[in-house]
């Protein structure tokens, strides 16, 4: 087995002795302030975003999330009645969107799942299927 080296570099001008107790926190930089405003401005702007776009928004994600298992997949097709091509063609269709909502509408496990995956109350799901229909 090999020996550890006796330092190792953090920087290229600073070296650490192995073992040593250095606080190795690193200061944010003098605009991670302005950085932490932009993330917040960016969570506020989605919340007030119109209930159609944050709907569409929320139902490709969650057709992103039945995509990512095979099964649910094929079964979200076969009772759809949808293909890849179809699927592919309509993701900007209320339609299509408001299929994979009632779909995990229809089976609460997958529902409550989604969500969860998602991070929205199941009740958010649903509400995103009203929104797609008005």
């Amino acid at each position: 087995m090999r020996n550890p080296p006796e330092t190792y570099s953090t920087r290229k001008d600073t070296t650490i002795p192995y073992g040593s107790r250095r606080d190795t926190r690193v200061s944010p930089p003098a605009d991670a302030d302005a950085d932490a405003d932009a993330d917040d401005n960016v969570e506020v702007a989605s919340q007030r975003a119109d209930p159609h776009t944050r709907a569409a928004t929320l139902a490709l994600a969650a057709i992103g999330w039945v995509l990512q298992d095979e099964s649910r997949a094929h079964r979200y097709l076969d009772l759809t009645g949808l293909d890849p091509d179809m699927l592919r063609a309509g993701l900007g269709d209320p339609r299509v969107l408001g299929s994979v909502l009632d779909f995990l509408a229809n089976h609460e496990p997958d529902l409550v799942s989604a969500a969860d995956a998602l991070g929205v109350e199941p009740a958010e799901l649903i509400a995103a299927r009203k929104d797609l229909s008005r």
